[in-house]
């Protein structure tokens, strides 16, 4: 068994080598509307059905949007997004997020993201001709699971969304969060469906259980080295998208980060998430020149 798990490492990284290089991603996302979201995701402290300590507020200005975009360009992050609580945006709220995209594009070279829930065509179109560059919709976990931390809307309003973001020409990201209590199988049906729908970049997140939550009694169902396998396999499925280690990483795999980035990860969010603080990205930098350097050796070794 253990030589297993070594292999599928090994062979892991040996795929990302060969589909991305030396890539390594870092992107930062923003809080700006918070709480008071009808849906009732069984691990979200955002949701009006949970009662949480997260912060409750209505769209942050464009000029602190700027703020936080150009410490995301300081970080070194390339993509910066917008993520906004809610099932969806209603109108006025999708323009004030337009009007912001067009003020970062202005002033700050960093490709912006966002993140606004269950949206139409005709809104895509609008966020893509204001500059938007990606837009972010998890699938959260499997189909089959779905049903279990989500009611008030379904799967294939998510993947729906997913479809209609490729057919307006926007990058894709989508991802999952992982310890939910979700079994092994229900892993790889989240990769075959990611890997199905064609998503440029995976985000990974791993439970952080918030007291008030559905989930928040319960810790998350899955170890550190389930993580590290689960990267894996989702490498070996998910060959050219990147891979991106996001909420939950710190508590989620401890000591064993830097080992993400051995499994097939090559991708980071910095900079703190939504209604939870991340590390000192002074250490998220070491550990991308680390990673990278461990990359090289890998590569020319294996080129020998």
């Amino acid at each position: 068994m253990q030589e297993d798990f070594f292999e599928l490492i090994k062979q892991a990284l040996l795929v990302k080598i060969s589909h991305r290089g030396l890539k390594f991603g870092m992107c930062s996302i923003m809080n700006v509307k918070s709480g008071k979201c009808s849906e009732d995701c069984a691990f979200c402290a955002q949701s009006a059905r949970h009662t949480t300590n997260a912060p409750v507020f209505g769209l942050k200005s464009k000029e602190e949007i700027l703020r936080h975009a150009q410490r995301a360009k300081e970080l070194g992050a390339t993509h910066f997004s917008l993520v906004a609580s809610g099932r969806g945006p209603t109108q006025s709220e999708l323009a004030e997020v337009i009007e912001a995209i067009k003020y970062l594009k202005d002033r700050v070279d960093i490709k912006i993201c966002a993140s606004l829930g269950i949206i139409d065509e005709d809104g895509l179109r609008a966020l893509k001709e204001a500059g938007l560059s990606r837009y972010h919709h998890n699938i959260e976990t499997s189909r089959e699971y779905f049903p279990t931390i989500c009611s008030t809307h379904t799967f294939e309003e998510r993947i729906n969304t997913i479809k209609s973001i490729k057919n307006v020409g926007l990058e894709c990201c989508s991802g999952c969060i992982l310890g939910i209590g979700e079994t092994k199988k229900d892993r790889i049906s989240i990769a075959e469906t990611l890997k199905e729908i064609g998503v440029d970049s995976v985000p990974i997140n791993i439970l952080v259980p918030i007291e008030g939550t559905r989930l928040g009694g319960k810790p998350s169902s899955i170890t550190p080295l389930e993580v590290i396998e689960t990267i894996a396999l989702f490498r070996h499925t998910l060959k050219t998208p990147a891979i991106r280690l996001a909420g939950g990483r710190e508590e989620g795999l401890g000591d064993f980060q830097a080992l993400a980035f051995m499994a097939g990860a090559d991708a980071l969010m910095i900079g703190g998430y939504l209604t939870t603080p991340g590390r000192d990205p002074e250490l998220d930098l070491r550990l991308k020149r680390d990673a990278i350097e461990f990359w090289k050796r890998f590569r020319d070794n294996a080129e020998k």
